[in-house]
């Protein structure tokens, strides 16, 4: 066991640099499941179940699904255009 980058920080290895992953992918498919729940359950409403709650979830759910797509956009953008 090494106690010199406990003593010393200067003597700690550089920390490697953050992975640039593409979070697109991840936010269509979290959004078109929370969409696939959000029609389920109005048909459900609309067969007189009582699953107002779970409606209001579901939008909740897409709404936040959209804006983390637009979000996501917008970040790529800045990304590709500073060339980073």
């Amino acid at each position: 066991m090494k106690f010199a980058p406990i003593i010393n920080p200067d003597a700690c290895r550089p920390g490697p640099k953050p992975v640039r992953v593409d979070l697109r992918k991840t936010f269509l498919i979290g959004t078109s499941i929370w969409c696939v729940a959000l029609i389920a359950s109005a048909i459900l409403l609309f067969l007189d179940f009582p699953v107002l709650r779970l409606l209001i979830v579901c939008a909740a759910g897409t709404v936040i699904g959209v804006m983390m797509l637009i979000w996501e956009h917008f970040d790529r953008w800045d990304y590709r255009r500073l060339g980073v």
